[in-house]
């Protein structure tokens, strides 16, 4: 059986020191460990950013696609062998920007993967730019008068999308964050898991202190049921979304793979992909 050091390699991370994604990288490993996966059976799929580099930092089947694309890769990974656990990562702008239209629909499909997106509230791959994340009034590089456009509240938009899975964690709290993992991997259908994962070089607001005096979690509010989601909504609007923990789940909407008519029980990688010339006629006649 797997342990948390069999998903690690030999590829040293360059992220700068303090970064949250370091956290978010051990949470995955061991999350995947906890749950008795190998190596083998897991994918990580990212995109671009400092994020986007996580899926060369795990012992596992990984590929680091196009900039806010990785969402289409791994449902495309998902549906070709339902066999692997898939994971896709990135960041806010990664996601929530280039890659938002995907991040919908991803959402509204409800296919069985887990998307783990690294918040830090800035572009910090390209030295720190406003991000969909960042609050109207935050100075960058590309708003040094402050931004005028409001920041988009993901968490809100997840559940108005018919999301059946909205986390969020704090990539200090270890223990929640690898809780929620693994409760995003073993739901059947779309996760997501919003993680605040401050960048120590460029966002000097949000910051591991700052987060600390402004995170309210969910286990502490009595009488809170994930599985309402309208009082999941009325929480988030109350807490400007700075909430963690299971915020959303409902575990009745099928997965977009028990919904598809004919999908294999055989994953297509292991499926028989000859066709005889009786079967290649037959396909050619419905097209005459």
């Amino acid at each position: 059986m797997a342990t948390f050091k069999d998903f690690r390699n030999n590829v040293k991370p360059n992220w700068c020191p303090g970064c949250g994604d370091f956290s978010v990288q051990a949470a995955i490993q061991r999350a995947a460990a906890n749950i008795g996966l190998e190596p083998e059976q897991l994918a990580v799929i990212s995109g671009i950013g400092c994020s986007g580099r996580i899926s060369g930092y795990i012992n596992a089947y990984g590929l680091h696609g196009i900039h806010g694309r990785s969402l289409p890769i791994a449902q495309g990974v998902k549906m070709a062998n339902r066999d692997l656990t898939v994971i896709a990562s990135g960041g806010d702008g990664d996601g929530y920007a280039i890659g938002m239209s995907h991040t919908i629909h991803a959402i509204r499909r409800n296919v069985d993967i887990t998307y783990i997106v690294m918040d830090n509230q800035i572009y910090g791959l390209t030295k720190g730019q406003t991000s969909p994340r960042s609050e109207m009034g935050f100075k960058t590089k590309s708003t040094p008068k402050g931004s005028i456009e409001s920041a988009l509240s993901v968490m809100e938009m997840a559940l108005t999308a018919g999301a059946t899975f909205v986390a969020q964690s704090f990539s200090t709290d270890l223990k929640d964050l690898t809780a929620l993992i693994e409760a995003g991997i073993k739901h059947k259908g779309f996760s997501l898991i919003n993680v605040f994962s401050p960048c120590v070089t460029y966002n000097k607001v949000n910051t591991y202190d700052w987060f600390k005096e402004n995170l309210t979690k969910l286990a502490d509010v009595e009488g809170y049921d994930p599985s309402d989601r309208s009082l999941a909504m009325q929480t988030l609007m109350k807490n400007n979304s700075l909430v963690t923990g299971l915020i959303y789940q409902n575990t009745e909407k099928p997965s977009y793979q028990e919904l598809v008519h004919g999908y294999s029980e055989t994953p297509l990688v292991h499926a028989d992909l000859n066709l005889n010339e009786e079967k290649f006629n037959k396909l050619v006649s419905e097209f005459m």
